[in-house]
């Protein structure tokens, strides 16, 4: 069978982005809902959503929308049904049975529910029609959540389920893992019950929310926001409907009750509109006091809200479980408490929910962007610390067997529920350098890879070293990571500007270019494969790598005059020269370089490849994947095929008009500055990255080499890094991740 037409019921949330993918890969998908109106509407949010739930918003039209009465015919057609209404299964009882009267034979029926069994699903069908019949849970947003559980019954057509697993993994880009009819299935099983614990441990240790969400956030390698904020996000009146179905589906000697006290504070901010980010607020609430808007968070004691604290933990940006739990303090305290109850709750589900406790990590990570799963989590600080750690802790079966068998290598093979050959399965192969402290070097087959390991990824002297000594081979630079790397390390740049130790950022600067210049001419391929972010200093690795294999979730652009700076790593020459090969540029010699300037000026991203061909980010040979698990594969099918006779690219020369072009950019600064777009300092800015585009003191017949144009950059670079103003810009920034326009 193939899947080809797909009917979305119910444009909600979770339908509207079922849909939106779909969509995104191409598939002819109609989205119904109880008035045509009500899916219209869902329509016009996907084209407007933010962050985009489509990669090319130009294809929202492939979204076609109806209603049950009128439109229900089309089901007829349909390869896939997908239901995605109010979770009550009196109506999705009767959605079912005007479903399975029409559908064509052999089609797929799958409802989105997180919360009600398949068995209580599938109740008042027909045996027939129960092997057709599975659920679909997408994690949201859908188009980001790399998490896809299919949950089937032993009655099931396997090789049905097997197909709809490969379609969503091939075509979908999903992680998909095959569970068992079990309340909350892995994901929200394990993940909703880690949010739980680390909230009530948090009131009853009487810290504050500001002090949970610092612990239990990127110490733990997990998302920034903790488990307040996270609440906030997901709404708090939806997180209470969750555990009402968890504590009516779960048997009363599951310790997930112990979690699932009504907590009183959580029931006055339902009542009182407090639903998280969608309300008024939550846990955190922005309020304005003398006309500005302030953070602010409730007390967990006192229940009243005060202006939001920054936590420093002063602990290493890289997480280290052990380390942590060890802190003699509330902090290492609450820490142990929260991981030791989640490693024994997720160990405690083998193999009753799952025999593959791997799959239960893999839940963790891609469906709540954890880092590490309960399992390389228990691995990672051992198990015999892990026992001996605390007298009081009651083990199970799971965890005991391990104990005896006085080992604390247990894991086995990653990412099982694919069988893809990811990173994560090379990395357990691969010969592995970690002496470098912000990236590590695997070696396998033909290749090596480097994987940064900074928070974001962020690059440093060391990152870059890293990549220049592994060029001496075919080079994959690839991560794991939630970001490819969001630029270049401001805190380290900082650090030396407060000492004035320009010399330092010039050196590493250069050292940075020289990287990207020796990842160009290399003898060796080099592919860059993001996902996440690449931005800044990540972008300009990527172009100046032979070939880009990208994932279709990315954020690419150069965006350095946010922070008053300018791309200086080869970013700003090589998007010149990228624009210099455009039809246009060959009439007009200032074409490219004022194309350049309004992309970077602008500080433009591409929220997909779809978006970055455009701005030359990425180009025509580069490849575009929907699977984040297929980038390394791609990667090596590209190495593969290109090796052989491969030569680096030759190297360009520039002709620019200077005065002639710079004028031009001149006249629009003036005018942004008039219209009070940019104010003094970004004039500054700009006139700089005018200075390097135009080709500094040229004319149009004098040609520069691409050592000119490096060296441009960087002056442009130091300039505005001695400026208080561009300071200024770095350090709230740093502070509070928005840029300051002064």
């Amino acid at each position: 069978m193939n899947i080809k037409n797909v009917i979305v019921i119910g444009s909600g949330t979770m339908g509207s982005g079922i849909a939106a993918q779909l969509c995104n890969a191409g598939i002819s998908v109609t989205l119904l809902d109880l008035k045509t109106e009500i899916s219209e509407r869902a329509k016009k949010k996907i084209f407007e959503s933010k962050p985009p739930l489509l990669i090319d918003k130009n294809k929202i039209n492939n979204i076609r929308t109806g209603n049950i009465e009128e439109n229900f015919d089309v089901v007829k057609k349909a390869d896939w049904i997908v239901e995605a209404v109010v979770e009550r299964i009196d109506i999705k009882h009767n959605l079912y049975k005007k479903i399975l009267k029409v559908r064509k034979k052999d089609s797929i029926v799958s409802s989105n529910t997180s919360t009600i069994p398949l068995k209580v699903l599938s109740a008042k069908m027909s045996e027939k029609d129960k092997k057709d019949f599975c659920i679909t849970h997408f994690f949201n947003p859908v188009r980001y959540m790399g998490l896809l559980e299919i949950v089937s019954e032993n009655i099931n057509d396997i090789k049905k389920i097997n197909f709809l697993k490969n379609f969503c993994e091939d075509s979908l880009g999903k992680g998909v893992i095959i569970c068992k009819d079990t309340p909350g299935f892995l994901g929200n099983r394990v993940g909703v019950y880690a949010m739980q614990v680390a909230m009530t441990e948090a009131i009853k240790m009487k810290l504050s929310i500001e002090e949970a969400d610092a612990v239990f956030g990127r110490p733990m390698g997990i998302p920034k926001t903790g488990v307040f904020g996270l609440y906030d996000l997901i709404g708090i009146d939806l997180m209470a409907d969750v555990l009402k179905s968890f504590i009516k589906e779960l048997p009363k000697s599951d310790v997930f009750h112990e979690v699932t006290k009504e907590i009183s504070l959580i029931k006055n901010l339902i009542e009182a509109g407090y639903t998280g980010r969608k309300g008024k607020g939550g846990f955190y609430r922005m309020n304005k006091k003398d006309g500005k808007k302030v953070l602010e968070t409730i007390s967990l004691t006192t229940k009243e809200y005060s202006s939001s604290r920054k936590i420093d933990l002063n602990i290493d940006e890289k997480v280290d479980l052990k380390k942590l739990v060890s802190r003699n303090d509330k902090y290492g305290k609450y820490a142990w408490s929260v991981i030791s109850k989640i490693i024994l709750y997720a160990s405690s589900l083998i193999p009753s929910v799952t025999k593959d406790y791997n799959n239960i990590d893999e839940a963790m990570r891609l469906g709540f962007n954890w880092t590490k799963g309960p399992f390389e989590m228990l691995e990672e600080l051992g198990v015999k610390f892990f026992i001996e750690k605390d007298n009081q802790l009651k083990t199970n079966e799971f965890i005991k067997k391990l104990y005896d068998k006085k080992s604390d290598t247990f894991y086995g093979k990653r990412q099982i529920y694919t069988n893809l050959e990811t990173l994560g399965k090379v990395k357990q192969l691969a010969k592995i350098k970690k002496e470098n402290k912000s990236a590590i070097t695997y070696e396998h087959k033909n290749y090596k890879i480097v994987e940064f390991n900074t928070k974001a990824n962020t690059l440093d002297y060391d990152s870059m070293d890293a990549l220049k000594k592994a060029s001496d081979k075919n080079l994959i630079i690839i991560n794991e990571g939630m970001q490819f790397s969001a630029g270049v390390n401001l805190n380290y740049i900082m650090d030396f500007a407060k000492e004035k130790n320009w010399k330092a950022i010039e050196k590493f600067i250069h050292h940075f270019q020289m990287t990207c210049k020796q990842l160009k001419y290399s003898d060796n391929l080099v592919v860059s494969a993001p996902s996440g972010l690449a931005l800044g200093g990540g972008e300009e690795v990527c172009i100046q790598s032979d070939y880009v294999v990208a994932h279709t979730n990315i954020v690419m652009g150069l965006v350095e005059v946010l922070v008053g700076l300018i791309p200086a790593g080869g970013g700003t020459k090589e998007l010149l020269w990228r624009w210099t090969q455009a039809p246009e540029a060959k009439k007009d010699p200032d074409f490219a370089p004022q194309k350049v300037f309004d992309i970077i000026g602008y500080g433009k991203t591409a929220t997909s490849p779809v978006e970055a061909l455009p701005l030359k980010f990425l180009l025509e040979k580069d490849k575009s994947i929907m699977n984040r698990n297929k980038l390394l594969s791609v990667s090596q099918d590209l190495i593969n095929e290109k090796k052989d006779g491969y030569k680096p690219p030759k190297k360009p020369t520039f002709k620019l008009s200077g005065d002639q072009v710079r004028d031009k950019m001149f006249q629009t600064l003036e005018n942004l500055f008039k219209e009070k777009k940019i104010l003094e300092h970004g004039m500054e800015v700009g006139k700089k990255l005018a200075f390097v585009l135009s080709g500094g003191n040229t004319a149009i017949d004098k040609e520069l080499s691409e050592d000119d144009m490096y060296a441009l950059e960087l002056e442009a670079f130091i300039q505005l890094m001695q400026m208080e103003k561009t300071q200024a810009r770095v350090k709230h920034t740093l502070l509070t991740g928005k840029p300051l326009v002064n």
